[in-house]
């Protein structure tokens, strides 16, 4: 197996509390090998002079949309498949090109698009997928015009690949057991009301607490885990009673259902920037003014809930929820975040904590022997300057994923 020798770097190590000197770290195949604050003896490794730059771990992006290629998701009817796992081709590409070495798709990702990412075929962050998102007739994830009728064929209609209908307890059993017998890695499953979905509020509660019970049991059968996309406390307090895992999104949460997350071991997905990038230019892209409506009614409750999470206790995972061309915007969310939190703090929801979110601690975003070399290099200080994520192309110096450069610079 080949070895890549780092040296001169200053280390970003999310599990200390500040950026540390006078360490080497040796890869070997896509391990990291070994961490030292003393010479390391590699004979024939290929040596990395990283010049006095940072090297930290890899980000984890928990809540992505590779196959959403549309802000206005319904403009996804006309894209046939084809086409649509093209584009996702691009914006995995562009993720990493962000330094996103690991994403939590939530809804379209499917094992094809895994699979090309592990086998090389495409270049892309490594991903752990949910398949078609799981909601209710007239919920979030109907997206289905009032004048439609019956189920839509999702052969040559990339929207319906991305999300299904499943009413019932026996209707979501089956719809469970059919994401797990395609490989997912957890289901989603909708519990109130969204953003870019045409007809349900905010406030309505969709899957009950039933439907909830099925979707937990089928997929701990299957040794995975349900996240709820939920915005209000009832959502989350019956999400939390039901056996739900983690939360997306969370904008409303209140004191009351956070101490009950934390009571639970529960994680909390928040994605700002995606409300802000909506805010700013969904309109352009065809988004209507009835979902930005709805976008108004949960902005300013992001910064809130960061807040309320951090004195219950709940972990806060990275997430960024970016639809179609506003994907663009995933390194913004740092320094959304850095107006409640330390930079050290939003770094480790990028990393450490991510790796709890897909059950990979140990083994992606940290720098421990054994773990994979997921690996970026920073010209520049990161704890003094959050905005240098959003500058991956001038500042992003190296990209390693998996013992691989996809972008070396450093000679």
């Amino acid at each position: 197996m080949g070895q890549t020798l780092f040296r001169n770097f200053r280390m970003l190590d999310p599990e200390r509390d500040e950026i540390v000197d006078g360490f080497e770290l040796l890869v070997e195949g896509e391990r990291i090998r070994e961490v030292s604050d003393r010479p390391i003896k590699a004979d024939g490794a290929d040596a990395v002079d990283c010049g006095g730059r940072t090297l930290m771990p890899g980000l984890i992006d928990s809540h992505v949309h590779v196959m959403l290629s549309e802000v206005f998701i319904r403009q996804l009817e006309n894209v046939p498949l084809t086409l649509a796992t093209a584009r996702s081709i691009a914006l995995m590409g562009a993720t990493l090109d962000r330094g996103f070495t690991t994403v939590r798709d939530t809804g379209g990702a499917d094992w094809g698009l895994k699979a090309a990412v592990d086998q090389g075929l495409v270049p892309g962050p490594r991903l752990f997928i949910a398949g078609r998102a799981l909601g209710p007739t007239g919920g979030h994830s109907d997206g289905r015009r009032r004048t439609d009728s019956g189920p839509t064929c999702y052969c040559c209609n990339a929207m319906a690949f991305t999300m299904r209908v499943a009413d019932g307890i026996p209707e979501v059993r089956k719809a469970v057991r059919e994401e797990m017998r395609q490989g997912c890695d957890h289901v989603k499953i909708m519990m109130s009301g969204g953003v870019a979905s045409p007809f349900d509020p905010l406030d309505s509660m969709q899957y009950s607490p039933g439907e909830v019970e099925a979707a937990v049991e089928e997929a701990e059968a299957f040794g995975r885990y349900v996240c709820a996309h939920a915005y209000t406390p009832e959502a989350i307090t019956r999400a939390a009673k039901s056996g739900v895992r983690t939360i997306e999104h969370g904008n409303l949460i209140d004191d009351a259902s956070a101490k009950l997350m934390a009571e639970n071991g529960m994680f909390l997905i928040a994605n700002l920037i995606a409300y802000y990038a909506m805010r700013e230019r969904a309109a352009d892209f065809g988004m209507p003014a009835e979902m930005l409506e709805k976008n108004e009614m949960v902005i300013d409750g992001g910064l809130r809930s960061l807040e309320i999470c951090k004195r219950a206790g709940v972990p806060v995972a990275y997430g960024t929820d970016l639809l179609g061309q506003l994907q663009v915007d995933q390194g913004r969310e740092f320094e959304i975040r850095s107006q409640v939190l330390s930079p050290m703090e939003i770094i480790r929801s990028a990393t450490l904590i991510g790796a709890q979110v897909v059950r990979r601690e140990g083994k992606l975003g940290c720098l421990r022997p054994d773990a994979y070399a997921d690996l970026l290099v920073i010209d520049g200080d990161p704890l003094k300057d959050l905005s240098l994520f959003k500058k991956h192309e001038t500042h992003l110096s190296a990209i390693m994923k998996g013992g691989r450069f996809h972008k070396n610079t450093l000679g």
